[in-house]
């Protein structure tokens, strides 16, 4: 899974890395950071506050697949409070590492649903005892919620993300034979067509059908119409 560091690309109008800086400085919160996951190009994007050491290490470790209070978030639509986390071995392997520098293990991580099965998390710590921790989060967490669809719909709708989300990077051969579909040729035509086997029109729609997010093969031609891919015949 690749990463991409959206604080070095063009920003969408605001400079988001700014606004995590300022809903830091509002709600007495020590970090924040905003990851997002592209469901078809398998990547993930995002920008922090983190120290520049800690970024680079986290990357280095490979922590983005195993940080529980990523994994975790994605799998649930309501916010996730690290506490429930602790006890876990990746959690405590990531924030051993995280402590050194000066990033606590008390934090939230919000997650945010948009329309192309795309999935935005935003997180925020805090280095303070539990008691004043649930006090503080019954009191922002509404507001951290509106700054995580704030951020996700920024980035989102920036241009470039958008293209991908929407318009999937479908081979020539997964598209042709997407094209041969639609106009009513069987996998065994297609073969025939154009000299392949069977077997591997089969691939080809498989790896078509993940790439669009669609579970059948009609479901795919009807999403690579909508999405001006192929032309309906």
């Amino acid at each position: 899974m690749s990463i991409i560091d959206l604080s070095k690309l063009a920003q969408p109008e605001d400079n988001l890395r700014d606004y995590l800086d300022s809903v830091c400085e509002t709600h007495e919160l020590d970090f924040a950071a905003y990851a997002g996951i592209n469901p078809i190009a398998q990547s993930v994007h995002g920008f922090v506050n983190y120290p520049d050491e800690w970024q680079r290490l986290y990357v280095d470790k490979g922590f983005q697949y195993k940080d529980p209070t990523l994994m975790m978030a994605t799998r649930s639509i309501a916010p996730v409070d690290w506490n429930r986390l602790r006890q876990e071995e990746s959690f405590r392997s990531v924030f051993r590492a995280a402590h050194d520098f000066g990033i606590s293990e008390q934090g939230l991580t919000i997650p945010v649903r948009g329309p192309f099965g795309d999935v935005g998390l935003f997180s925020v710590t805090r280095d303070c005892p539990d008691a004043e921790w649930k006090l503080l989060k019954k009191k922002i967490l509404g507001d951290l919620q509106h700054a995580a669809v704030h951020l996700h719909d920024n980035v989102v709708h920036s241009h470039a993300l958008t293209r991908t989300l929407t318009h999937p990077s479908l081979s020539s051969r997964e598209t042709e034979i997407l094209q041969w579909t639609a106009a009513g040729k069987t996998q065994q035509d297609i073969a025939d067509i154009l000299s392949i086997s069977n077997r591997t029109v089969e691939v080809h729609l498989r790896s078509g059908r993940a790439k669009l997010g669609a579970l059948t093969t009609s479901q795919a031609v009807g999403r690579a119409i909508g999405m001006g891919i192929i032309h309906p015949n």
